[in-house]
């Protein structure tokens, strides 16, 4: 199953594990992947927008670790040594 939300196309996996169902998304274009369960008797719909929350979630923490990792731009001219 594919959604698209303004963000990118976003595929969905149901698996059915005894009393629960877990949902797993995967950005299309990053190939980002998340899971979450919760009761299968429970909302699909209520998955899916969790599993879409917790993606959206990893990615900007993804974003903000890369952005820490980068090295420090130094500007020329500036009278520091190199």
């Amino acid at each position: 199953m594919t959604a698209g939300n303004g963000d990118g196309e976003v595929l969905f996996e149901f698996q059915r594990i005894g009393s629960y169902l877990r949902v797993t998304a995967i950005d299309a274009q990053t190939g980002v992947e998340v899971t979450v369960a919760g009761p299968a008797t429970g909302s699909q719909e209520l998955l899916k927008r969790t599993a879409i929350n917790k993606l959206r979630f990893v990615q900007n923490k993804e974003g903000q670790n890369k952005a820490a990792k980068a090295p420090p731009t130094r500007k020329r001219g500036s009278g520091g040594l190199y």
